[in-house]
């Protein structure tokens, strides 16, 4: 019999978390910022990570001599 370990997660990550307060301030009207802003921890997280994996991409194409 074979027992598989799940990788249990407690609590929410904090990108989600900051972001749910961000939009419950604005919901509440305690915060007037625009839904950009609002939702800036997406957003900036998605840019971040799409910047990290175009340069290992194109770093890696360079590296291989295929640019």
């Amino acid at each position: 019999m074979r027992m598989e370990k799940k990788a249990r997660r407690s609590g929410m990550d904090p990108i989600v978390t900051l972001t749910l307060i961000f939009v419950v301030l604005k919901a509440t009207g305690l915060i007037s910022w625009s839904w950009l802003w609002v939702l800036s921890p997406i957003w900036i997280t998605s840019l971040f990570f799409a910047v990290i994996f175009s340069a290992i991409l194109v770093g890696g194409r360079i590296v291989k001599g295929k640019w």
